[in-house]
């Protein structure tokens, strides 16, 4: 495995540390401090020490002048790198192509449990990127003016529509942009081929699988074909969009989730 430099955000556990630690994998177009302005703070105070890492290529890590250069094995290499620096096997917290990552690193590393939000399909993002198509013509020009930081009143309605529930503000989704870029031409192609790629066995271990109701993205109804693999747990959350940690019914998945972790062995 080549070693590359990974920032990661830190929030101890306030008090003793009382479950093995989170790590948190962010998904496309996204960094980490996506989930620093709800999760990490609030898991922390819940006794969970928690760890959100920057894939190669994204927010501080190392790689963003050859961004196009990194796949999903990659981005996996980056997840085993940041939990062998940790004391014990970790629970892993991904969200949409963190899910992706979440399950290659499994195929060959520990885990003690896993949370997949809005996981990507096992047939991959074809049809939701068609789906997406039809159903928002402007959201592919309108996600380009977002990456780029330029925001107009079309550009939050999109981003809105596809992203998150109507319940989230206007100020929020102003606030979050810096947590967004770009993301991997080769990481969108790993995922557009998820489909064809044949899987190593899984391991035997505790998968929650979590989505929006509102999920414009993907759909809840696929939820259960993601959990049927990991004979995993399924919650939905109702009015909640894709971008489960940052929506404006964020506490109420990182209720769900953490009280299914307290609940684990």
């Amino acid at each position: 495995m080549k070693l590359r430099r990974i920032h990661t955000i830190h929030r101890a556990a306030a008090g003793p540390k009382r479950f093995p630690p989170l790590v948190f994998v962010h998904g496309g177009y996204a960094t980490a401090a996506c989930w620093d302005a709800y999760f990490l703070p609030w898991f922390s105070d819940r006794g969970f020490d928690c760890h959100a890492l920057d894939l190669a290529g994204h927010g501080s890590s190392e790689g963003r002048e050859r961004l196009d250069s990194f796949g999903l094995d990659d981005y996996a290499e980056d997840l085993a790198q940041v939990a062998a620096g940790l004391d014990r096997p970790p629970i892993l917290v991904g969200h949409s192509m963190g899910t992706v990552v979440v399950e290659r690193f499994l195929e060959r590393h520990q885990g003690r449990a896993a949370v997949l939000m809005a996981p990507v399909p096992l047939s991959g993002i074809l049809g939701a990127t068609m789906k997406i198509a039809f159903t928002e013509p402007a959201f592919f020009d309108q996600q380009a003016c977002a990456t780029r930081g330029e925001y107009t009143a079309e550009t939050m309605q999109t981003i809105r529509d596809v992203y998150y529930s109507a319940e989230t503000s206007t100020e929020d989704l102003l606030r979050f942009a810096p947590l967004f870029q770009g993301e991997s031409r080769r990481a969108l192609l790993d995922l557009s081929l998820l489909a064809m790629r044949i899987g190593r066995p899984r391991p035997t271990l505790p998968v929650l699988v979590v989505g929006g109701n509102a999920d414009a993205v993907f759909s809840p109804a696929v939820l259960g074909f993601t959990a049927a693999r990991w004979q995993a747990e399924v919650a939905v959350i109702p009015a909640a969009g894709h971008t489960l940690m940052l929506d404006a019914h964020w506490e109420t998945a990182a209720e769900r989730i953490a009280g299914w972790i307290e609940q684990q062995p």
